[in-house]
């Protein structure tokens, strides 16, 4: 039964009632307006006077996705001086003000990934990540990458439920 919900719709569902139960009248309308999700958008500034071709974060009920953040001090429009730590430092700040649009913080943050341009600067990217992150620190992935956007040093998405 679990597969057809899944992939069979509201057709399939109602013909499964059907045989399940005898006549069923069901309104597809309705039934579909009921499962639509609440879905929002949120388009940034542009990043180093580039107009990004994808939302800064999109909420879908409760969940924030945050696209991948990189360490530029919006201000400046520079990469945060000093290298990883600074730069996963400014991720924050920026991811912030991004969960801020959606009345949320970092606290309500459950996981994020890292993409590390260099493996080697691992520990000042996680003593940067410890500090700017609250307890519980949220799930996390880190990854080596042979190249990021922009020359950035690393690269975090987060993904976070709203409060």
């Amino acid at each position: 039964m679990k597969p057809m919900f899944r992939t069979g719709g509201v057709a399939a569902m109602a013909a499964g009632m059907m045989a399940l139960g005898g006549c069923v009248i069901t309104d597809a309308e309705s039934f579909k307006a009921a499962h639509t999700p609440d879905i929002e958008y949120y388009s940034a500034p542009t990043v180093a006077g580039m107009d990004l071709p994808f939302s800064k974060a999109v909420r879908v009920n409760d969940t924030i996705y945050l696209s991948g953040e990189l360490g530029i001090d919006p201000e400046t429009n520079d990469f945060a001086p000093g290298g990883t730590g600074p730069q996963t430092t400014q991720i924050f700040k920026n991811i912030e003000r991004t969960l801020d649009e959606f009345d949320a913080d970092l606290t309500d943050v459950v996981k994020c990934s890292v993409f590390l341009g260099d493996m080697q600067n691992y520990g000042e990217m996680n003593a940067a990540y410890d500090a700017a992150l609250p307890d519980p620190k949220p799930a996390r992935s880190t990854f080596g990458a042979g190249g990021l956007a922009l020359g950035a040093e690393l690269e975090i998405e987060c993904l976070a439920i709203a409060p």
